[in-house]
């Protein structure tokens, strides 16, 4: 079995490590373009297998943080929890964990590939959700709820380099927006679900039904997916070629010297530092980490403005987030009709063959001011009681416009720091939107109660209005930034 010279795909990850020289005469690479143990050669029945339930298992994570919020009064009841700020937690610790989690799960992926990764997180998702089912105590739920927390994001954490394991570029927008549709929908999906449950069978079961989706589609995972990180599986081709031929000189094209512990710190510390040198990385990240925080003080408060101002009952209060659901669908349907166009008309207007990282920014530009006029929509007409489809109509507009600000500022941030840095930047763009969605609804109610709906929900809208001009400075000079950051 010979080396090869064929190229393959490196996850940004192995790419920050740098490549490591090694004796071309025993590099262990993939048979040719056509290998069949290449997981992008595997039939379109097998990829595809893998992208769906990688998708699915990534939307029932993303509906735990929200499934529980309409019987969130009744959790509170049960156990006898009567601090409000501990009653929001009981919602967003789990989206902490999210936030902790991927930390450690995603460099153990790199040492001991996706698979057993995969199933170790989802067995101690079920679990844990179980725990939160048969809680007795605060203490309880909430180490129960962060632990589910931290195995949750796994899947959004790995479910990216799945795909871009298994598909080439051009098959990879398919695959991508199905897989994206788990952190959208999820959350708005899981309190329409939860808030028919809560009302009819009470709070527990919303965690029993996560459990179940969770162990039926974790027992299928078992059956249908195979490691695909192109690292772990050359270096298990060079194992057999070290213990077949007795040579132990053989090595992975991918073979890296870290350690376990160097892989650890490498993810812990470069997001941090890139955070603090980068005003790009910084400015940007604050401004997704403060749409993300409002999303879920929205989340966390819509069962207590709708109950409250307009005397619905638990599960149609579920009901109410279906406005920003529908906003997203719609989102990524234009984004994905405006994105290109957008791009190819400042190419050529510009007269440039490459697209400039900045022109990710122009749909942001644009749509960003819908944040907070559909905080002032949402804010001023559920304090004067106005007909419920008015709130819920600025609550559209706000998730419009949120689409508009966090998925711009994803590709901006891969498009400015490259391969060799874009899993560290997004990775610091992450830890900042779930730490900030984890502790800014803790603000909520006392931000009510001072400031009632409408001047709450405008002092979040003048918040998100000082950031508007953040995309619009970084079009204009990001590229001299760049430069000065590079030279």
């Amino acid at each position: 079995m010979s080396s090869t010279a064929s190229s393959t795909n490196i996850a940004p990850s192995q790419l920050e490590a740098g490549p490591e020289k090694k004796d071309d005469s025993m590099i262990v690479d993939w048979e040719g373009p056509d290998d069949s143990e290449n997981p992008r050669n595997w039939s379109p029945r097998k990829r595809w297998g893998h992208v769906v339930i990688i998708s699915i298992l990534a939307l029932i994570t993303n509906m735990a943080p929200t499934m529980c919020a309409p019987g969130a009064k009744d959790i509170a009841a049960d156990l006898h929890i009567t601090s409000t700020v501990v009653s929001t937690l009981t919602v967003t610790l789990y989206v902490l964990g999210i936030a902790i989690g991927p930390m450690f799960t995603s460099p153990l992926s790199e040492m001991y590939g996706r698979v057993p990764v995969y199933h170790a997180a989802t067995t101690i998702f079920v679990a844990f959700i179980i725990g939160n089912a048969l809680s007795k105590t605060t203490a309880q739920f909430m180490v129960f709820r962060f632990i589910s927390g931290c195995a949750g994001g796994t899947p959004m954490a790995l479910g990216g380099g799945t795909i871009a394991d298994i598909t080439s570029v051009q098959q990879r927008a398919v695959a991508m927006a199905l897989f994206s549709m788990g952190p959208l929908a999820g959350p708005v999906l899981g309190p329409v679900i939860g808030g028919f449950l809560a009302a009819g069978k009470g709070w527990r079961w919303t965690f029993w039904l996560l459990a179940i989706l969770g162990g039926f589609f974790g027992s299928i995972a078992v059956l249908v997916l195979r490691e695909s990180h192109p690292k772990v599986l050359l270096e298990q081709k060079a194992a057999y070629l070290r213990a077949s031929t007795g040579n132990s000189n053989w090595r992975s094209k991918l073979d890296s010297t870290l350690s376990p512990r160097q892989v650890l710190l490498q993810v812990l510390v470069r997001p941090v530092m890139l955070l603090v040198r980068s005003p790009i990385l910084f400015v940007i990240s604050l401004y997704v980490a403060l749409v993300f925080g409002v999303m879920y003080l929205l989340f966390t408060t819509f069962t207590s403005v709708f109950e409250g101002q307009y005397g619905f009952s638990t599960s149609i209060s579920g009901l109410t987030y279906l406005g920003l659901g529908v906003a997203l669908v719609i989102s990524m349907v234009l984004f994905n009709l405006l994105n290109g166009r957008v791009q190819a008309a400042r190419m050529k207007a510009d007269g440039v063959q490459q697209p400039r990282p900045e022109y990710r920014l122009l749909l942001m530009i644009w749509f960003s001011p819908f944040v907070a006029g559909g905080l002032f929509l949402y804010g001023w007409t559920a304090y004067y009681k106005v007909h419920w489809f008015v709130p819920i109509l600025g609550t559209s507009l706000m998730g419009f416009g949120a689409f508009f600000v966090i998925t711009p500022a994803q590709l901006y941030l891969i498009d400015v720091f490259g391969s060799e840095a874009a899993a560290s930047a997004l990775g610091a763009n992450n830890l900042l939107r779930y730490i900030s969605s984890t502790f800014l609804p803790l603000a909520g109610p006392a931000m009510y109660s001072s400031l009632n709906y409408g001047w709450g929900n405008s002092l979040l809208g003048f918040i998100a209005l000082a950031f508007v001009p953040a995309p619009v400075l970084f079009y204009k000079y990001g590229e001299q930034l760049r430069a000065k950051a590079s030279a």
